[in-house]
């Protein structure tokens, strides 16, 4: 079963992702609070993060940034910010998608399941996080010949 974090300070929308994502059969979990949320992601296990953008104490672009240099698991924004700008900063900070609010939960289940598809296929593929090691933008695949 895969575990997915949800870090969301409206507490009727991350309810609402929650239910849906459980009733898709995911465990959820829910962070209100950025930097709260950034810890969790950064020290527990989890298989996707859905990431707000606009959060107390830490911001969704700054979670991104972090989760992005330690993990590759995906990560879809979920946030008002309907800007192109806003859209292009999340996806060029590593954020695999970016679905703008009012959204519709189902759509959202099936952009997760198919994010999780597309993850598990990569790692079944052989390549795992600690097979490719990046330094100041140097990368060194350790499976590559």
């Amino acid at each position: 079963m895969s575990k997915i974090l949800i870090i969301e300070d409206e507490v009727a929308i991350a309810e609402l992702e929650k239910d849906y994502l459980e009733l898709s059969g995911f465990e959820v979990e829910v962070e209100t609070v950025g930097d709260v949320g950034a810890n969790r992601a950064l020290n527990e296990d989890f298989n996707l993060i859905i990431l707000d953008l606009m959060l107390p104490n830490m911001d969704g672009f700054e979670i991104c940034k972090k989760v992005r240099e330690e993990k590759n698991i995906p990560i879809i924004m979920v946030s008002a910010k309907k800007e192109d700008i806003d859209k292009i900063r999340g996806l060029g900070l590593g954020a695999d998608d970016y679905i703008t609010k009012p959204f519709s939960p189902s759509e959202m289940v099936a952009r997760v399941k198919a994010h999780l598809a597309r993850y598990e296929r990569l790692i079944g593929s052989g390549v795992k996080e600690n097979d490719v090691i990046e330094i100041r933008g140097l990368k060194i695949d350790k499976t590559a010949r």
